[in-house]
């Protein structure tokens, strides 16, 4: 398990390889952010992007994925205060395999309870090309091994 003690600024790591399809993309779109360009294969083609593209929530929530399963199902993480300066950095298509990588940036023990630390990380969504696809700053709190240090 690590905790807070064992993160240092500058750490990074890339993990995950995950194919978005182009009904998983649909179905999604359908569900959550139907716009025609993420839900019709025919406007698509006529939009900015001249295809089918992924909502960037969707993308989102793949690298969230490829993150807990990557990294944080062996941390002690305590969930996150949220995320700072998300960006889409270009589109995601079918047939797009996407990896992430991280890096910490910053972090700091909580002043209101000493029990957990504040880890800032940049994630970066890349896909098969290594081109970033998607990016944001998480600001997560991880539980502290020694509260009393």
């Amino acid at each position: 398990m690590q905790y807070y003690e064992d993160v240092e600024i500058g750490d990074t790591n890339e993990f995950g390889a995950y194919e978005v399809t182009g009904e998983e993309i649909v179905e999604f779109a359908d569900q959550y952010d139907p716009q025609p360009f993420h839900t019709d294969e025919e406007a698509a083609s006529e939009s900015a992007f001249g295809e089918l593209v992924a909502s960037g929530w969707h993308t989102a929530s793949i690298c969230m994925r490829l993150l807990v399963e990557g990294a944080l199902e062996e941390q002690a993480a305590m969930g996150a205060r949220g995320v700072d300066e998300l960006r889409w950095r270009r589109p995601v298509t079918p047939g797009d395999v996407l990896s992430v990588r991280t890096e910490v940036l910053d972090k700091r023990v909580s002043e209101s309870d000493p029990r957990r630390g504040y880890v800032d990380t940049l994630l970066e969504g890349r896909n098969q090309n290594d081109a970033v696809v998607i990016s944001w700053i998480g600001l997560g709190m991880i539980e502290r091994r020694d509260p009393e240090t």
